[in-house]
């Protein structure tokens, strides 16, 4: 809203001509906008008007003069104020070579004429990370910076300045410095990836859209130095044309520039694209490289097409799933695509559908199968037309071409069939029971085979019952026995047998099968039979009654009503019993007179049922009559008695009983006690079979010691042990224990590791195994010693003639054990 003031880029407000201040202040509105976001920002700035005391030496206003004073009017009169002074932004170029420290600017306060000033700042780069980058020396003001800057590191500083007395006390305000470092172009642009893969479809219009490469350059982007061009270097192959794409140099859109892609020709593009700053200047602008790799798409726009007009094949009749013959085609379009995969279509010859063309996923080649089976009689050949098109359709502007379609031929060859029953499963209904030999039907088969002369000849497959025969030239059925509707072969009136058809074929012979199903009419062939077989009733009448009925093998007519009577003979069956109807089923079977005596009647009743002509049976009831309690049941005693049995027999029987009951018992007893005495009782032997007590005489062993061919001297005890210290090594008795030094055997740890255990055993067995000290000193051990000689002398010496020579009172000095015989022969001449 001024034209006597400008704003500078930084922010710095400045006069723009010598005015002449008429008020003592201005009101400005400052606008400041983002050219990126086009954001916009208002301020209202307020100027006073002031006086500016200056040294008389001083001619002009420099930087120095930050903390300047000025005048303002107030009510009572003027009156003097600081001035905040903003200094200028100050700005470093990057990557400067020094000499080091490099002074940027100095700071001056007015008062430093006065007292004495230390100047310091503070703020990210001089007392914060990154420390020490700029300095200041506080007497002087003079600000520097101490190394090289990087703007891609940090592209701006925010210090403060201060002033302080020797005191400490502040003089000044603290001031804002902004430093910036000046961009240089020291930086290559990088592109975000070094390769980048793109496509586009064969057949695309010129200035269709590919890809887009991108670069970035760390340098500063609103600066030559970081303005990024793109161009496309070099491209292979050179085919069709050398520039078939371009790039915007801006963007870094790549697009076709040219008419004539095609897959078929060429798969592939490598296309070089160069990234420039300072705008692209290649003399002064620093550059990168990436590659771009275009691949051209495949599109439909080859039809697929035969390798050949016509094909033909051969097919057996009556067979399924079977290829007849292969199509091949061929497609230039990308393999194994829904534009190169082939679907085969039968558009003619093949009315009723036997055939259809199914598609090898591997080799695209047309399988013709048999779907349906032919039938050689029918149809000897097939010509079929076959059209092949893909799973995409064709590309606009791209027609089929004529080789699209094809002629198969298939002939089909004859093979001997089986023959068939026309009515295949064929009822028949006739009554059972038929004689043997009657003619049922003519169950015949047809061979197909109309072009071979072929006979056909029949047998049985199955015959359960065996009840059918059939002629084996032209399927005549006759019975071979009575057929029975209540036989366990029949299943619902139904008998089935199974027969077979066989030609005399060659290639081999052919047989078939076919079902016969008698259903049999039932005749009254069966008489009834009376139920129950037994019964009980009790000997006074009007307790209870007898419900009969009868069961009937045969099925309705011929089975009920049934109607139930007694035989008039003998006579006593009426006297005694009478039948009352219930219904057509049911009768009841009650006594006529007021008392009959207990037991076993066999009651005749005839039953007859409605059949026609109906059959009667006589049936035998076992009636037991029993005397009843008052309930009408029979009692236990009763029920004997019924059984036939009078009183005397009935206490017969309970005797035997308790007799036999008493036998087990004692039986039972006396076994115990005879387990008993065999533990207690002692063992009686045969006394000279007693061993205990007796002197037995095993063998004679000659005439003693003397008297054989034995050397008794390793029996004796030595009487000192020089010849054992003083016999040669490894000589020595068996049953001595070896002087010398003994082993010594490992000693078992307090606490054992389980891992110790068997390397523990193991060392006490070795150790056990190398002690000669260790018995047994040798397998043969002596048991008893028995001196170095005997006073006796030799047993074979005695002999058995008392005399009197031989003083035996030397046994009474030998113990109480020999007393005895120191009585018997030590006193001799006393007796």
């Amino acid at each position: 809203n001024s034209l006597d003031f400008k704003v500078r880029g930084d922010g710095t407000l400045l006069a723009a001509q010598h005015l002449q201040v008429p008020s003592k202040q201005l009101i400005l509105l400052v606008t400041a906008w983002d050219p990126q976001t086009l954001g916009t920002w208002e301020a209202m700035v307020r100027l006073l008007k002031c006086s500016i005391e200056r040294n008389s030496q001083q001619k002009s206003l420099e930087v120095q003069d930050i903390f300047s004073t000025c005048r303002m009017s107030s009510a009572n009169g003027l009156r003097r104020q600081k001035r905040d002074w903003v200094i200028p932004p100050i700005n470093v170029p990057e990557n400067s070579r020094g000499p080091f420290p490099q002074q940027l600017v100095r700071i001056r306060s007015d008062k430093d004429k006065e007292i004495h000033i230390r100047y310091s700042i503070t703020g990210v780069g001089a007392d914060q990370p990154p420390m020490e980058v700029f300095n200041i020396d506080p007497v002087s003001g003079r600000m520097y910076v101490t190394r090289p800057m990087d703007r891609e590191e940090r592209a701006s500083y925010h210090l403060r300045a201060h002033a302080v007395d020797m005191n400490g006390n502040k003089v000044e305000n603290p001031i804002d410095l902004y430093i910036y470092v000046i961009d240089m172009n020291d930086n290559r642009p990088e592109f975000i990836n070094q390769v980048y893969n793109g496509s586009v479809d064969e057949g695309s219009k010129p200035g269709t859209y590919v890809m887009t490469v991108t670069a970035n350059d760390a340098d500063d982007g609103t600066t030559a130095n970081g303005m990024v061009r793109y161009r496309i270097v070099t491209q292979t192959p050179q085919s069709p044309s050398q520039n078939m794409f371009t790039i915007n140099s801006e963007t870094g859109d790549i697009v076709t520039v040219a008419a004539g892609l095609d897959r078929e020709k060429v798969q592939q593009y490598i296309v070089i694209v160069q990234a420039t700053d300072m705008e692209g200047n290649l003399n002064y602008g620093l550059s990168n490289t990436a590659t771009a790799i275009i691949t051209v798409t495949d599109v439909n726009d080859n039809p697929p097409e035969f390798t050949t007009s016509t094909y033909s094949g051969e097919v057996p009749e009556n067979r399924v799933e079977v290829v007849v013959a292969n199509l091949t085609v061929m497609d230039r379009d990308q393999p194994h695509s829904p534009n190169w995969n082939a679907i085969y279509r039968i558009i003619s010859g093949d009315p009723s559908g036997h055939f259809t063309v199914r598609t090898d996923p591997v080799t695209n080649e047309g399988m013709v199968t048999v779907v349906k089976a032919v039938d050689y009689e029918m149809n000897r050949a097939f010509m079929l037309t076959v059209m092949v098109s893909n799973q995409a359709p064709l590309a606009s502007g791209i027609q089929m071409s004529f080789q699209s379609t094809a002629g198969v031929t298939i002939s089909v060859t004859d093979v001997n069939e089986a023959p068939y029953f026309p009515t295949n499963h064929k009822l028949i209904r006739l009554e059972e029971g038929v004689p043997t030999g009657t003619v049922l039907t003519t169950f015949s088969a047809v061979d197909p085979d109309r072009f071979m002369q072929q006979a056909v000849r029949y047998s049985k497959l199955s015959d359960p019952a065996n009840w059918l025969n059939i002629n084996a030239t032209n399927g005549q059925i006759t019975t071979a026995a009575v057929l029975d509707r209540e036989s366990d072969y029949i299943k619902n009136n139904v008998y089935e047998a199974t027969f077979l058809a066989a030609d005399n074929g060659e290639n081999p012979p052919a047989s078939g099968t076919g079902t016969l199903q008698i259903y049999l009419i039932d005749i009254n062939d069966n008489a009834p039979e009376l139920l129950p077989k037994e019964a009980q009733i009790c000997e006074k009448p009007n307790l209870n009654v007898i419900n009969i009925t009868a069961a009937d093998a045969d099925i309705d007519p011929n089975v009920g009503p049934f109607v139930f009577e007694l035989p008039s003979v003998p006579s006593a069956v009426r006297k005694n019993w009478t039948i009352t109807r219930l219904n057509g089923d049911y009768a009841q079977l009650s006594l006529r007179i007021m008392y009959l005596e207990a037991g076993v009647y066999d009651v005749p009743i005839i039953v007859t049922d409605s059949g026609n002509p109906p059959l009667y049976n006589t049936s035998v009831i076992k009636v037991k009559v029993c005397p009843c309690d008052e309930n009408g049941d029979c009692t236990t005693i009763g029920a004997v008695a019924a059984a036939g049995l009078g009183t005397g027999a009935i206490i017969a029987i309970l005797i035997c009983i308790i007799i036999l009951l008493t036998m087990v018992l004692l039986f039972v007893v006396w076994m115990k006690r005879r387990e008993k005495e065999r533990h207690t009782k002692q063992l009686l032997i045969d006394p000279e079979d007693d061993v205990r007590d007796n002197i037995l005489k095993y063998d004679e062993e000659g005439g003693g010691e003397e008297d054989q061919d034995y050397d008794l001297s390793q029996l004796q005890q030595p009487e000192t042990m020089d010849h054992v210290l003083n016999k040669t090594p490894g000589v020595r008795r068996v049953d001595e224990r070896p002087i010398g030094a003994e082993p010594q055997y490992p000693i078992r740890p307090v606490i054992p590791h389980p891992g110790d255990i068997g390397d523990f055993i193991n060392e006490g067995l070795r150790a056990a195994d190398n002690d000669p000290t260790a018995p047994p000193y040798d397998s043969l051990l002596v048991f008893d010693y028995e001196g170095s000689g005997s006073t006796a002398g030799s047993v074979s010496s005695l002999n058995s003639s008392s005399s009197g020579d031989q003083d035996y009172d030397y046994l009474n000095d030998w113990g109480p054990r020999f007393k005895k015989l120191a009585d018997m022969y030590g006193g001799g001449e006393e007796d």
